[in-house]
């Protein structure tokens, strides 16, 4: 067992009033699951830790814990925050090895998973230990949408997500990879293949442009495309990502383990500005990458990116504002350019079934349980807040499964 978390969890102040569970998006009982791992009940913490977020091993790697949990932590008034991810991770990593639930009754109902990002997995991991039968079908070879394809293996192993899926075999989820609803199988089949509820997660995948000239060369990429399979780019010695979130910070960082040797980061705001996490962003400098800001791009070439400075002023009403200054102009030298801007749904299934309503952005409109405009679909995630974090994408995902639950009892017993 390792030192660290042994002595971590000694620290907890175990509050009775504690901030680090208001910190929490899906409230997890910190203290009550560092007193039992303290007491030498693994099982009872890692199982408490799992009912509450079936993706726990997963949120322990890559919530913005300084954010959240340990943010929150009262110790940063005076210390250290408690390290509650890697409380976390250990226990939750444990039990995701020895859990094994037993389903004590078998549902009639089958509900269809479409996509198998942390929403879809969320609902299939709850529902099939309620009993239902369920189906996954992922567009991808392998589970895991954008924990597999859109964060890096150095921060989210990929064996994880494999021993994730060995447990939903384990409770009887079918899986259907490479398998894209909407163009072939549509909404409708499902139904009329006996499907009771079907639920979409299929995330973000659509790459938002710049708008700007140059985007269409050979040396520039995607973000969210070159995150899938970084092995099959050759991007050059200097590499500019546009983009300042954690997606960015996260091709900066593989570019730079994928040979390239000297990676910027160019933002047309200032440090400050940054909607990147403050951690990844330090991970980021430490691992050598380098950042231009105050420079919003306007033209990308076969050898750099042509860019105008910025500066902020205040509006009337007090809102800090960014202007460009035409006359000053730049160049940064650069081999390939890779934009990470965030990303939109894309409209496979929507363009292909009738009644799913959606926003100007094509986010699925729902309610807060997850109830979109036609009986019986159900929808979280990504594809219906847009890009946000894991954690959030479980938490309305809990609510989303209840709802299912709810609407398929209330199903059978209107046909009894």
């Amino acid at each position: 067992m390792s030192r660290h978390e042994i002595l971590e969890a000694k620290r907890c102040l175990k509050c009775k009033n504690p901030l680090c569970v208001k910190g929490c998006p899906v409230s997890t009982n910190i203290p009550e699951f560092i007193r039992l791992f303290e007491d030498n009940q693994i099982m009872a913490s890692g199982k408490l830790l799992f009912e509450n977020n079936p993706l726990s091993v997963v949120c322990s790697l890559i919530c913005p814990h300084e954010k959240q949990c340990e943010g929150h932590c009262v110790l940063n008034k005076k210390d250290q925050p408690i390290h509650i991810s890697s409380i976390e991770n250990y226990v939750s990593d444990y039990y995701l090895t020895v859990m094994d639930y037993k389903i004590s009754e078998k549902k009639d109902q089958m509900i269809a998973i479409i996509g198998a990002g942390p929403a879809g997995l969320t609902i299939a991991m709850t529902l099939a230990i309620q009993g239902y039968h369920i189906t996954i079908f992922e567009a991808n070879d392998k589970i895991g949408g954008v924990l597999r394809y859109g964060v890096p293996e150095f921060r989210l192993p990929n064996s994880i997500l494999d021993r994730i899926k060995d447990k939903l075999v384990a409770l009887g989820v079918m899986i259907r990879p490479n398998t894209l609803i909407g163009p072939n199988i549509t909404l409708d089949n499902l139904f009329e293949d006996g499907y009771d509820a079907v639920f979409i997660g299929t995330g973000v995948w659509k790459p938002n442009k710049l708008k700007i000239k140059g985007e269409s060369l050979g040396n520039v990429h995607y973000g969210l495309d070159y995150l899938r399979n970084p092995e099959v780019y050759n991007l050059g010695d200097d590499v500019c990502v546009i983009g300042a979130g954690n997606s960015a910070m996260d091709v900066a960082r593989t570019a730079l383990r994928h040979g390239s040797r000297n990676v910027s980061i160019v933002y047309r705001k200032d440090l400050e500005s940054m909607p990147a996490n403050e951690h990844d962003r330090q991970y980021a400098q430490a691992d050598g990458v380098k950042f231009e800001f105050q420079k919003s791009p306007f033209e990308l070439t076969s050898s750099g990116l042509k860019y105008i400075e910025t500066s902020s002023y205040l509006d009337e009403n007090g809102k800090v504002k960014w202007q460009e200054h035409g006359d000053r102009q730049g160049f940064i030298k650069a081999d390939s350019i890779i934009i990470s801007v965030s990303q939109g749904p894309r409209d496979n299934i929507v363009a292909n079934t009738k009644n799913i309503g959606t926003t100007k952005y094509g986010l699925v409109i729902t309610d807060e349980s997850g109830r979109t405009t036609r009986e019986g679909v159900f929808a979280s995630g990504d594809v219906v807040t847009g890009a946000k974090t894991v954690v959030e994408a479980v938490k309305y995902s809990k609510l989303t499964a209840a709802a299912i639950d709810a609407y398929l009892k209330s199903k059978k017993e209107s046909n009894l």
